[in-house]
Formats: structure tokens, sequence, C-alpha cells
């Protein structure tokens, strides 16, 4: 009785054909592993551009909108990029870069500089943000040196918010916070999403804030947010508490 079997190269083929999708799934998987952190990073930044161009067409509520989105953008960048072990160089500028997009440049045009020193308020605040963001460094792991941008951002926002634009409080609350970035006081590494329980429920309740609350009690719950982290850093939020 003759017996007739496939070809041996045929199961070759597929075995390699095989592998070679399951090496493409790993490569894609490792891919989405090392880049997930960045493209939150790319999110802020769009939020911060997005924010710009609504100052620029007068849409104030819409660019502080989109901050507070950035803000919590930037809270979870980094604590993605630690817990699925991708923090890089490229990393690292890319959250840096957003930051002085959206907590800079954007947040500053919410200062509405329509005279000679209304203009040198919004520059000093953004070399503020630059300074912060380049060359204050504590040496501390999990310390930052001089008030942390994303916060001075929420502060303003939400007092813009708050006060319907009233452009009086907005350049005193900016010329606080430009004093508090350059500042030589430590600050703790937040660490919201890796911290305790309460602290991830401030978190959420911020997301819910922006997709479900008015103008008047998002400001609030993001000016007090800020607050408590301005004044109160070591007390409610370092990682100790």
């Amino acid at each position: 009785m003759w017996m007739v079997s496939p070809p041996s190269g045929i199961f070759h083929h597929v075995k390699k054909l095989f592998l070679s999708e399951q090496a493409g799934r790993a490569q894609a998987l490792e891919f989405v592993r090392k880049n997930v952190a960045n493209a939150i990073s790319v999110a802020n930044l769009i939020m911060g551009l997005s924010s710009i161009l609504c100052s620029l067409n007068g849409q104030y509520h819409c660019a502080c909108w989109l901050l507070l989105i950035g803000f919590l953008l930037d809270l979870a960048d980094g604590a993605v990029a630690r817990q699925l072990n991708a923090c890089s160089a490229l990393g690292a500028k890319l959250d840096d870069f957003a930051d002085f997009t959206s907590f800079g440049l954007a947040t500053a045009l919410l200062l509405q500089a329509h005279g000679l020193m209304d203009g040198l308020l919004a520059i000093v605040y953004v070399l503020a943000v630059f300074t912060r963001l380049c060359f204050f460094s504590s040496g501390i792991p999990f310390m930052y040196r001089g008030l942390p941008c994303p916060y001075a951002s929420s502060l303003l926002t939400g007092t813009y918010l708050l006060t319907g634009g009233n452009l009086v409080v907005l350049r005193i609350v900016a010329i606080v916070m430009i004093l508090f970035m350059v500042d030589q006081g430590f600050y703790p590494h937040d660490k919201v999403l890796e911290s305790q329980p309460w602290k991830k429920m401030v978190y959420v309740g911020g997301i819910l804030m922006v997709l479900f609350s008015s103008y008047s009690i998002v400001s609030l719950y993001y000016l007090v947010w800020s607050t408590t982290y301005i004044f109160f850093p070591a007390a409610l939020w370092s990682s100790k508490v």
C-alpha cells in the first residue's frame, strides 16, 4: 500500500511563517511597550498646541480646558513609563518639550498680552518655565527644586475659569507662580498614580471634572488640588504620606 506524505518543504515553510508571525507580534508588543508613555507625552503636546490655537482665536475657555487635559496627561506619562519599564532619553525630551509647550507657551497666552508690560510678563513667565525645566535639578531622588510648571499652569487655568478671565488677578497669580518656579524650595515627586489610593481618587476626580462638570466646579477642584501641592507639598503630597 502506497502512502503519500506531503513534502517536508511545506512543513518547513509553514513553521518558518508561524515563527516569523510570532516574532512580528513580539516586536510590535515591544514597540508599544516602549512608546505608550511617549504617545501620552505627544498627546500632551497636542493639547498645548491646540490650546495655543484656541487662545489666538480668543477661545480662552477652550484653551483652559485643553490645558487641564494636558495636566492630567503629564501626570500619567511618567507613571506609565515606570510601570512598563520604558523610561528613555527620548521620553524625557518629549516630556520636557510637551511641558514647555503646554505649561509655558500655551499658559502664558492666557495672560492676554495687549501692552508692553503685559508682554514682558508673559515672556518672563515662559522664561521661568524654561529655566525650571532646563536648569533646576534637586540632586535628590523623587524631589523637584522649584515648583513644577504643570501645577503653576493648573493654578492659573483654574483662576481664569473661576474669575472669568480677570486679567488683574491672573497677572498677580502669574507673578507669584514665577517666584515659586524659580525658588530654591523642594517639592516632592507627587507620583499620584503610583501612590496612596486617595491620590489616585483625586486623579480620577480630575478626569470626571473635566468630562462632566461646569467651569466653576472644575476651577475650584483644580485650584484646591494645585494649591495644596504648592503650599503643603511635604505634608500632603510626599510619597511617604
